[in-house]
């Protein structure tokens, strides 16, 4: 599925100058709509070392009402987590109906890094997938849209953004030696990822693909897919749609 997508796809410059601010403040439109209606939104961001998450995620949460979402950076589970459901912490991180969660990284990380650093095996990577799938419907089921997202970028694209970042004197802490471990396993990261998006697509949490080389696309697309969410959300509910603004030169 990867190797069939598009990394050349652009956005001008000029043209994301006017998407971009018309976008967020339908955003903002959208969470006051979710939050009346008690329609809660979940959006998941996968993807590469240095695809661009966190740029994305800024946009995102550019002009929403910081006190009706929360951000989680997830990481490995700490060691109270361990003797527990691996499921557990994210069960407990589910934002209130009407509210955002937003995670940097997911449940997902059970299926991609903890699978080729060796931590979880493949038979265990498949009762994962199930549980996934169970967990996610029990969302949807229960006024939830969950927005999955994989950021993605070549090979050569996360090596030659990684040495930006190491040449930058303001930006090499990003930087470290695990990221250059996990860039030389990405044939065996693109193999885990395919299987995820293989066995967890469904139709109530389909994954969207972010064509990520251009930054101007990634944001763009990012931010549509969240408010496409949302709206549909709200109308198979029952629940009016707010008016998507519109720029007359846009």
């Amino acid at each position: 599925m990867l190797e069939t997508v598009d990394l050349d796809k652009r956005l001008k410059k000029s043209r994301y100058k006017k998407l971009l601010p018309d976008l967020q403040l339908y955003l903002h439109r959208l969470q006051g709509a979710c939050r009346e209606a008690n329609v809660g939104t979940i959006v998941v961001f996968e993807g590469w070392e240095a695809c661009g998450k966190g740029a994305a995620i800024g946009r995102l949460t550019r002009r929403l009402e910081p006190r009706a979402y929360h951000l989680h950076s997830v990481r490995a589970p700490r060691t109270h987590e361990l003797p527990m459901p691996w499921l557990a912490r994210f069960w407990v991180a589910t934002p209130s109906w009407g509210k955002m969660g937003i995670f940097d990284r997911s449940w997902y990380r059970r299926v991609l890094i903890e699978r080729v650093e060796g931590a979880t095996g493949a038979p265990e990577c498949e009762r994962s997938y199930g549980a996934i799938r169970s967990f996610e419907r029990m969302l949807t089921d229960d006024r939830y849209e969950i927005v999955k997202l994989f950021m993605h970028i070549s090979a050569d694209e996360q090596e030659r953004r990684l040495k930006q970042r190491e040449e930058d004197a303001a930006l090499d802490w990003m930087v470290t030696p695990r990221h250059w471990e996990r860039h030389a396993q990405y044939v065996e990261y693109a193999t885990a990822t395919e299987l995820m998006l293989e066995h967890t697509e469904a139709e109530w949490a389909p994954w969207t693909i972010v064509e990520s080389t251009d930054r101007h696309w990634a944001r763009v697309k990012v931010l549509e897919a969240v408010a496409a969410a949302m709206r549909a959300g709200l109308e198979r509910r029952g629940f009016e749609t707010p008016e998507r603004p519109e720029r007359d030169d846009a």
